[in-house]
C-alpha cells in the first residue's frame, strides 16, 4: 500500500513540475498575436501595428516595426514595445529570410519603438543597435525604467519579463552607412518628435523610416517636442527626396503623408499663436483651434490629446516671444 502511494504521490509530483516547466516555457517563448509584414519596396517590409495607445488588447503593440533585406543581414527598425513584440517581428523576417539580423535603429527614446530591442539580441547577440546620442542618454538616465513600468501598467503586465537593452552606438545628423551594399542615410533634425529622432533614408530604395516625426491618422504626443521642430523635420522628410514614407504610425504613403502631418502640424501651432497674440486665453481658443482642425478630427487620438496640444502650442508661443 506504502509502494503504491508513493509512486502515486511521485506520479502527481511528476506531472505537476512537467506542467510548471510547460508553462514556463510557455512564457518564455510568449509572443504577441502575428501581424503580416508588406512589403513596401524591393528589400523593404513593414509591419503596421493598430493605431491607438499600447493596451491591453493590443499587447502593447502599436508601432510600425520595419526591415531591410541587404545583401548578407536583416537591418530592423524599431522593433517594437516589448520583447514579445519583438519575438513577433523576427517570426515575420524569418518568413521572408534566414540572413542574420546585423543592425537595429531606434528613431526615438519612446519605448513603444525600441523595447523589442532584447529579441534582436535574442536572435542574434552580436546586432549592433544605433540611435540618437540623446537617445541613448535619456534612456539610461530615467527613461527605460519609466517605459518599462509604463508598458507592464497599461498592458496589465502582460509586456513584464522584458529587459530594456539600450542602443550602444550612436549616430547623428547626416552620418551615412553603407550595410549589405545598401545606403542608410541618417536625418535627425533637432527638437522634432521627442528631441531624440532620428529618420533613416534608404537611399537605392527611395524610403524614409520617419520615425514619429511623421505619422498619419493618428495624433502624436508633444510633451517633448516642439511644434516648430517637428514641421522642420517634416521639411527636412520632403527634401530628403524619399518617393515612400513610413510613419511612426500610420499606414506607408508618399510624399502625401509628410504634407498632410506638417499641415496638422502648422494648422495647429500657427492658429493657436494668433489666438495667443489677440490675448485670448487658451481655454477660449480650445473650439475655435479644433475647428480649424475639423480635416484631422477622425484621427486616432485627437479628442484625447488635442486639448494638451493646444496648451503645449501656447507656452511654445509665449516662448518665442522671448527669442
Amino acid at each position: 500500500m506504502f509502494v503504491r502511494r508513493s509512486a502515486a504521490l511521485l506520479l502527481c509530483l511528476f506531472s505537476f513540475c512537467m506542467l510548471n516547466a510547460s508553462l514556463a516555457n510557455a512564457d518564455e517563448r510568449k509572443t504577441v498575436r502575428p501581424y503580416p509584414a508588406l512589403r513596401i519596396a524591393p528589400h523593404v517590409w513593414a509591419i503596421h501595428g493598430p493605431l491607438g495607445s499600447p493596451t491591453v488588447e493590443n499587447q502593447g503593440f502599436m508601432n510600425n516595426p520595419a526591415w531591410v533585406e541587404t545583401a548578407n543581414s536583416v537591418v530592423v527598425i524599431d522593433p517594437g514595445s516589448s520583447l514579445y513584440a519583438g519575438r513577433m517581428v523576427v517570426d515575420q523576417i524569418r518568413q521572408h529570410t534566414r540572413k542574420p539580423i546585423s543592425h537595429v535603429f531606434n528613431t526615438h527614446v519612446h519605448g513603444d519603438h525600441w523595447l523589442g530591442n532584447q529579441a534582436m539580441l535574442e536572435e542574434n547577440p552580436n546586432a549592433h543597435i544605433l540611435a540618437h546620442p540623446l537617445m541613448i542618454a535619456e534612456a539610461k538616465a530615467t527613461a527605460a525604467d519609466e517605459w518599462l513600468a509604463q508598458m507592464s501598467k497599461v498592458t496589465d503586465g502582460y509586456t513584464d519579463g522584458t529587459q530594456a537593452v539600450i542602443p550602444a552606438q550612436a549616430v547623428d545628423n547626416d552620418i551615412t552607412l553603407t550595410i549589405g551594399g545598401l545606403t542608410f542615410h541618417i536625418l535627425a533634425p533637432p527638437k522634432a518628435h521627442s528631441g531624440t529622432d532620428i529618420m533613416i533614408h534608404l537611399r537605392e530604395e527611395g524610403v524614409l523610416f520617419a520615425g514619429d516625426n511623421v505619422l498619419s491618422g493618428r495624433i502624436a504626443r508633444m510633451d517633448d517636442a516642439t511644434f516648430r521642430g517637428n514641421i522642420n523635420a517634416c521639411n527636412v522628410a520632403l527634401a530628403s527626396g524619399a518617393r515612400i514614407i513610413l510613419p511612426g504610425h500610420g499606414p506607408t504613403g508618399g510624399v502625401e503623408t509628410i504634407i498632410t502631418f506638417r499641415t496638422l502640424l502648422t494648422t495647429l501651432y500657427e492658429t493657436t499663436r494668433r489666438y495667443y497674440s489677440e490675448g485670448i486665453e487658451a481655454y477660449e481658443a480650445k473650439p475655435r483651434v479644433k475647428q480649424a482642425l475639423a480635416p484631422f478630427q477622425g484621427w486616432v487620438e485627437f479628442e484625447r490629446n488635442i486639448g494638451k496640444q493646444i496648451e503645449l502650442a501656447y507656452l511654445e508661443a509665449e516662448q518665442a516671444d522671448f527669442e
